[in-house]
């Protein structure tokens, strides 16, 4: 066996511990846990206060549309950090490709703006 799969197979077998550490941890805590079956148990805890009203609470979708630029742009920072450490290595395509990538999302917020998204009143 190549060290290449011997390295891949210490992984799978430190994940199949793992899962069965979990699962004989789940298995031993529903043993030896009580069992008591209340109505309380199935209400909602809202920190110790009795929930009122329904769960139904309608939010502004401009909320949604800025965490979705949100996570646009958090994505963008995880896909350039690593293209920043390793710079050298990339050269020049990798300069001209993550020009292109940060080209077309700021395509994308120039859009937004356009529009008027990014408008809170």
């Amino acid at each position: 066996m190549s060290d290449f799969l011997r390295s891949y197979l210490t992984v799978a077998v430190f994940g199949v511990l793992a899962c069965a550490l979990v699962g004989a941890f789940v298995g031993l805590s529903a043993l030896i846990r009580p069992s008591r079956k209340q109505d309380q148990k199935y209400l909602t805890y809202e920190s110790g206060v009795d929930p009122v009203g329904t769960g139904w609470a309608q939010s502004n979708i401009r909320y949604y549309i800025f965490a979705l630029l949100f996570v646009m742009f958090d994505v963008e920072a995880v896909f350039i950090f690593p293209w920043a450490t390793r710079l050298e290595a990339y050269g020049y395509f990798g300069l001209v490709e993550m020009a292109i990538f940060i080209f077309i999302l700021l395509l994308g917020l120039l859009y937004a703006w356009r529009k008027g998204v990014l408008k809170w009143f």
